[in-house]
């Protein structure tokens, strides 16, 4: 029997609760599945399947995460694949998916190292800026303020001297409404849920006191989402495409394909779905 790894980290600053419900579909269906860090001594040629799920430190140790995923891709069959997940590593998809023809949030990136005055003279005509790592995951290392505001400047003046930064116009409907987040398995929708920040905040993840609720996506969010995953390097096992209101419609404010969660727990049977995706991919011998 094949073994189906399901890739975490060693040290996990929140409770993950999805992996261990994922390894319990796979296992019902007979397949064998064991929860195993990416960074530990385990011999990943054992598995006939790797599936990324809570690696959520990679963004702090990304060469060595994108060394990793290298090595694994070479000895067995990894989801989701390399060419996808060094894409999506780098928020600069952004912007390529706005070219491709994407309604996304509008996104200026400001590569490492760069010099600057004036919040305005990077980015013109908007009031109030979020401003983000371009590799960071949980809004780490996420700043909001008026572009007028000396401490947001001096806040990517920060990030600047490590990193890439994203600059983007506050899109005010994350406070009113908060985000959609479509949920995709084996390029299928299967389900949605609403993140909803708590009152006074703009971050809708539960670790900043957000809160999920069931959502039921509109015609609009959905074709917005299908466009999404037809602009992919390669089709995903799973994918979570985050949109937020904007004035003409669904904008899509990030695609997660790396690690995501997945609000398993507001969908029943989706991890038995999930499961269903994955065991097809298993390399058996």
């Amino acid at each position: 029997m094949s073994t189906i790894a399901l890739a975490t980290a060693a040290q996990l600053d929140l409770p993950d609760d999805e992996t261990s419900v994922v390894a319990d579909a796979l296992r019902d269906r007979g397949l064998e599945a064991l929860v195993v860090a990416w960074d530990g001594p385990y011999d990943w040629s054992q598995a006939g399947l790797v599936v990324i799920r809570s690696t959520w430190d990679y963004v702090h140790r990304l060469d060595e995460f994108l060394a990793w995923i290298d090595r694994v891709d070479a000895v067995t069959t990894l989801v989701n694949p390399v060419e996808v997940l060094r894409w999506n590593a780098h928020k600069r998809y952004l912007a390529e998916l706005a070219v491709a023809g994407l309604p996304a949030v509008p996104t200026k990136l400001i590569e490492r190292g760069t010099t600057f005055d004036q919040l305005a003279d990077l980015v013109a005509d908007a009031t109030e800026l979020v401003v983000k790592p371009a590799v960071s995951a949980s809004a780490y290392g996420t700043s909001r303020g008026l572009a007028t505001d000396p401490a947001l400047a001096e806040h990517l003046r920060g990030l600047l001297g490590t990193a890439d930064v994203l600059v983007q116009p506050l899109v005010p409907s994350v406070i009113s409404d908060g985000e959609v987040s479509l949920i995709y398995l084996g390029g299928e929708l299967s389900h949605a849920v609403r993140k909803i920040a708590k009152p006074g905040d703009y971050r809708v993840q539960h670790e900043h006191g957000g809160t999920v609720q069931h959502h039921t996506p509109t015609a609009a969010e959905i074709e917005v989402g299908e466009a999404t995953l037809a602009a992919l390097p390669a089709p995903c096992a799973y994918a979570r495409v985050d949109l937020v209101q904007g004035t003409g419609g669904p904008l899509l404010m990030e695609v997660e394909l790396i690690e995501p969660q997945l609000f398993l727990d507001h969908a029943p049977g989706s991890a038995e779905r999930f499961a269903r995706v994955l065991a097809p991919l298993v390399d058996r011998p």
